[in-house]
């Protein structure tokens, strides 16, 4: 398993290249990404990834010098679970 880092995206992929988790984060406006897409395969589920690529995400972002606007529910919940991060939101 690894960690695929783009400039829009977070991916794992397994031994064959194959998606097993991703979220993506395309540019919407200047400066400002949308976290759009989150999935995590059900054989990595429960195991914190999701978490994870949220956080790496984040990190990517807030690296870009760009602020985040959470469409899809998974990373709406994230945020809120991470005040810390609140500075970040568009």
């Amino acid at each position: 398993m690894g960690w695929i880092m783009e400039r829009d995206r977070v991916q794992v992929l397994d031994e064959s290249w194959n998606v097993l988790a991703e979220v993506t984060f395309p540019q919407v406006e200047p400066g400002i990404v949308e976290i759009n897409h989150t999935f995590v395969d059900e054989s990595l589920r429960g195991r914190g990834v999701a978490g994870e690529l949220l956080g790496r995400a984040v990190a990517s972002i807030a690296a870009s010098g760009y602020y985040a606007r959470p469409t899809c529910s998974y990373a709406v919940s994230w945020f809120e679970k991470h005040p810390e991060h609140a500075a970040l939101l568009a």
